[in-house]
């Protein structure tokens, strides 16, 4: 038998928002050949273009700014060939899943998830541990 696999869901990853038309914004996701955005990613704004990707864990050059993590990007996005437009909660108060939350390839460890979700915390975008 086929085992079947669904795609996280917004539900699977947002857990409390008071009022969407305030928590969520239309952002610019950076392109490139590893940017197909998975629902929960977490994102920083590039500071010279205003540009949002996966926020790494340093500062990387031509992308600075990008390492403070300020946003979550809720949906889909394949960014791969050409700059995508993207729905994103840029502020709270949201709960999130912490489950459910994706990160950039530099973000492995337990400590920097940790760190990245403290900088989300500051944008009243709160992560917590949910069924």
């Amino acid at each position: 038998m086929t085992a079947l696999t669904q795609n996280p869901t917004l539900g699977d990853l947002v857990k409390y928002e008071l009022e969407p038309r305030y928590n969520r914004e239309v952002v610019t996701l950076k392109s490139g050949a590893s940017y197909a955005y998975a629902i929960g990613t977490v994102l920083g704004k590039i500071t010279a273009t205003g540009k949002y990707r996966a926020s790494p864990i340093a500062e990387v050059v031509g992308d600075e700014g990008a390492e403070n993590a300020c946003a979550v990007l809720l949906e889909i996005v394949d960014a791969t060939t050409a700059d995508a437009i993207g729905l994103v909660a840029a502020r709270g108060p949201i709960l999130f899943s912490k489950a459910a939350l994706a990160y950039d390839s530099s973000v492995d460890l337990d400590a920097e998830k940790a760190a990245k979700i403290a900088q989300l915390a500051t944008h009243g975008l709160v992560a917590r541990d949910t069924a």
